[in-house]
């Protein structure tokens, strides 16, 4: 576990606990880590929500496919990041997304019980813990909100520019990466592909975004 310590001193989950104190948590609270090919599943829809993920290496997709097969990108999700730990928190039996490997990927995974339920060493850094995880749920939840006031706009442009400009606000510059390919980021805002192309042709056409691939500038 401890060639991994310095990615998960990143990780929110863990944060202001010292060195020491991770090394004995990470034995106390029972993770192990898995590895995962590109495209295989970490959790699978409709499968009982226990596990708390922490990516350790690559990165996952959390997705929801509708009846008719379409697929909505609802996080993507890095390395030093929580994930699924909403719907283990809630003890859900059936899992309403998938988490999918975006590439080769490990994943460490701990069981929320041994969270949210201090254990008989009655470790000191346990409150931390539980305290750093009601933040990091706060924060996916106003996080969430962006997602809704992007994906509520009423056509494609607006949901584009909506996005452009929200992470433009989160580099702190009008020159930035997305996390996305253009199928991707069609999936993420719940648009058309070919639809969500032509809106970026026509906005390089007036001058109001420059882009290459996954780079945007905003003009």
């Amino acid at each position: 576990m401890k060639k991994y310590l310095e990615i998960l001193k990143k990780c929110p989950l863990f944060d202001k606990i010292d060195d020491e104190s991770l090394v004995r948590m990470l034995t106390c609270l029972g993770g192990r880590v898995v590895s995962f090919d590109k495209k295989y599943t970490v959790f699978a829809e409709g499968a009982r929500a226990k596990y708390i993920g922490i990516l350790l290496s690559g990165s996952v997709q959390i997705i929801q496919v509708d009846y008719y097969g379409n697929r909505n990108i609802l996080s993507v999700i890095r390395a030093g990041e929580v994930f699924a730990e909403a719907f283990a928190c809630a003890e859900v039996d059936s899992l309403p997304v998938t988490v999918i490997a975006d590439e080769p990927s490990e994943v460490m995974l701990i069981d929320s019980s041994h969270i949210l339920h201090t254990c008989s060493n009655n470790c000191g850094f346990h409150q931390q813990l539980i305290y750093n995880l009601m933040k990091d749920l706060a924060s996916k939840t106003i996080m969430f909100h962006q997602r809704i006031e992007i994906t509520s706009k009423r056509t494609t442009r607006e949901k584009l520019l909506s996005y452009l400009n929200m992470q433009s606000k989160s580099a702190g510059a009008r020159e930035f990466d997305i996390p996305f390919d253009r199928q991707e980021l069609a999936d993420y805002l719940e648009v058309d592909r070919s639809g969500l192309s032509v809106e970026i042709g026509k906005l390089r056409r007036e001058g109001i975004i420059e882009n290459r691939k996954n780079h945007f500038v905003i003009l």
